[in-house]
């Protein structure tokens, strides 16, 4: 599970800053205890004191064992005077400890070495953020993709438009809650309206609530994003590169409808072959007809399209006009 290192750094920030306002709290009851409680000053002060002379005793001691095991009885003698005297004046003998928000890795986002489960939760609720800023994410869910809006009349080629799209959601649903950063390439085809962007952000919702990175955008964004990226300009980037090929799941809108130079054609031949060869996942959705594809990339992309994504062709009328 690849995030980019930006999610990164802003869920460290999250957790710093959990971290930070927990010890402010724990200060501010001290303070506020202590005034009713004077002798807890006293006892803070002492058990400072004993760590300090841990420290020197590793230095100086000639009996480290025995005059550790003496400073160690002294501080729990002194840790249960403090408990005595927060009982006896009517609070909880855990008064003074800090509460941090996940007492399991005490705000640090880690376990030994390991993520911990509320680290996890910031990193996906970052993701799901990031990509709220740019598409209708929490509308777009398997729930909310109504098949009714497709017509049940079975077509001259002997397909039912409903049909056909309970097929394709069910696909998805199967395809979103087995998602792996190897799972297969998708590509949407049929006209505007026909819920692709829908059905792709529902995937992408799921991804995102199994911990996996997901970058959504339309041809046209990326690919703009990264010519720019190429040629240096590079304030105010949507999309870099290193997250375009690298993110678990990438979703790319539109395909088709971008301008068409030789860069994009290249940019957008080396994002499908690298993540093929990486073997990470992309949907693609287009309103275009295959053909026309055709004509408008070269062979080299018509192949690994042809070959590498499996192709989900939805049918009917825009949805939108509909609604």
């Amino acid at each position: 599970m690849s995030y980019s290192q930006e999610v990164y750094s802003q869920a460290l920030e999250i957790l710093e800053r959990r971290k930070e306002r927990a010890n402010i709290e724990a200060q501010e009851r001290f303070d506020e205890i202590s005034d009713k409680i004077p002798e807890l000053e006293d006892i803070k002060r002492k058990l400072a004191n004993i760590g300090l002379n841990i420290s020197k005793v590793f230095l100086t001691s000639s009996d480290k064992q025995a005059d550790i095991e003496k400073l160690m009885n002294e501080s729990l003698a002194l840790q249960e005077q403090r408990k005595q005297a927060l009982i006896k004046n009517g609070y909880d003998e855990d008064a003074l400890a800090v509460q941090y928000f996940c007492s399991a890795c005490q705000d640090t986002g880690f376990i030994k070495s390991r993520r911990c489960k509320c680290h996890n939760e910031i990193l996906k609720d970052i993701e799901r953020k990031n990509l709220s800023k740019i598409a209708p994410i929490e509308d777009c869910t398997f729930d909310s993709f109504d098949v009714n809006y497709y017509p049940e009349t079975v077509m001259e080629n002997g397909i039912s438009p409903r049909n056909q799209a309970e097929k394709i959601k069910n696909s998805c649903m199967k395809y979103a809650a087995g998602f792996t950063s190897s799972s297969p390439n998708i590509m949407f085809m049929g006209g505007t309206g026909l819920g692709k962007t829908h059905l792709s952000l529902a995937i992408a919702n799921v991804a995102i609530n199994r911990g996996f990175s997901v970058v959504y955008g339309t041809a046209q964004n990326i690919l703009s994003s990264l010519q720019n990226e190429n040629f240096g300009r590079t304030d105010n980037l949507k999309y870099n590169e290193r997250a375009v090929l690298n993110c678990d799941l990438l979703i790319i809108d539109d395909l088709g409808t971008e301008f068409k130079s030789s860069y994009t054609v290249a940019c957008l031949y080396n994002i499908i072959n690298s993540r093929i060869s990486s073997k990470l996942p992309t949907i693609i959705s287009t309103n275009i007809l295959y053909k026309e594809l055709e004509e408008k990339y070269d062979q080299r992309i018509i192949s690994r399209l042809a070959g590498e994504y499996n192709r989900l062709n939805l049918i009917g009328n825009d949805i939108r006009y509909i609604k």
